[in-house]
């Protein structure tokens, strides 16, 4: 009898609709032939199943749903949510509880990765470069001439949670840091100001199993904009996204080790994909996507084409190696 897999995808945050998109590059790379594949949206409505472009309302009590009679109760759940509850660990902390096996990083470390500074923080411990970058929050008031002479001219902000360049501005004058935070803090709790470093952004995408790790080709990422903001990054010819990146092998050779020993310092589980900056020969580490894109045109699956990989079987492997880890 084949396994039963739910997509789940959506989400609570604006990448939502990115979200879907990734769920429908899941849903076509799994082999229907040894899973069966349900979609499931999560949002803040209501959690559904879709069968035949109908909705199956999920029970909360154990993740269920009922078709034709049937209560059908995923035996993993492959997920692509983009921000909370997905990146965040609430839906992995809900699914440990239910002892549903799911092909993402477990609670602790979603919730880590899903916090840009912390991750930062953690890392550093560990000898991994980052930019300087400080924190703010809510309702505390800031002097923001401390925070420019602090990390400097030009600087972005961001979201201290989230992705998909939600929120995201490049401040190149003081005047511009207040309407910048604003907008960040939009999107999260928390903002993060972080130091600019020019250099050559390279993200590199693993995934690790019990029986083996597979580190994929770099994409080097040139943005037709300021930088590589959500417009770069859905819009068809405003970025390029070069796979294998152009960069000396010594420098390759590096990131890729500095990522496959991030993914074990981190505990993590399924694909990720991590960014760099590339200044003056050395790596600077921006952040881990612990759901990255799955779409056909997402920097993934672009990567295991280029690697001559099959994504069939990449996707068994990964959905196998959940179940061995229950």
């Amino acid at each position: 009898m084949k396994k039963k897999i739910a997509v789940v995808y959506g989400g609570y945050s604006s990448e939502k609709e990115i979200s879907r998109c990734s769920g429908e590059g899941v849903c076509s790379f799994i082999d229907k032939e040894k899973f069966d594949v349900y979609p499931v949206r999560i949002d803040k409505k209501k959690w559904c199943a879709i069968f035949d472009d109908k909705e199956y309302v999920i029970s909360k009590e154990d993740f269920s749903f009922e078709i034709l009679g049937q209560k059908i109760v995923p035996d993993c759940v492959y997920n692509t949510i983009h921000g909370s509850p997905g990146e965040d660990g609430l839906l992995q902390g809900y699914l440990k509880m239910l002892a549903i096996p799911h092909t993402s990083s477990d609670l602790f470390t979603a919730a880590l990765t899903y916090n840009k500074k912390a991750c930062k923080i953690f890392l550093n411990k560990y000898g991994v470069n980052s930019a300087k970058s400080v924190v703010l929050r809510k309702k505390i008031k800031y002097e923001f001439s401390e925070i420019i002479q602090s990390i400097g001219l030009p600087c972005f902000v961001k979201p201290n949670t989230g992705g998909s360049s939600f929120g995201i501005s490049k401040v190149i004058r003081i005047e511009e840091l207040e309407p910048a935070i604003s907008k960040a803090f939009q999107e999260s709790d928390e903002v993060i100001v972080e130091e600019f470093l020019e250099g050559m952004e390279i993200t590199c995408g693993l995934y690790k199993t019990a029986e083996k790790s597979v580190v994929l080709p770099l994409t080097m990422i040139i943005s037709e904009n300021e930088f590589f903001d959500f417009e770069a990054k859905y819009t068809l010819g405003k970025s390029q996204e070069i796979t294998p990146a152009p960069i000396d092998a010594k420098i390759a050779l590096e990131i890729e080790e500095t990522s496959s020993k991030i993914y074990d310092l981190l505990d993590c589980k399924g694909f990720i994909r991590i960014d760099y900056i590339v200044m003056n020969d050395i790596i600077f580490f921006l952040e881990v996507n612990s759901n990255p894109g799955m779409t056909i045109r997402s920097i993934i699956p672009q990567q295991i084409a280029a690697k001559g990989l099959n994504i069939k079987e990449i996707f068994t492997e990964i959905i196998e190696d959940s179940f061995d880890r229950e």
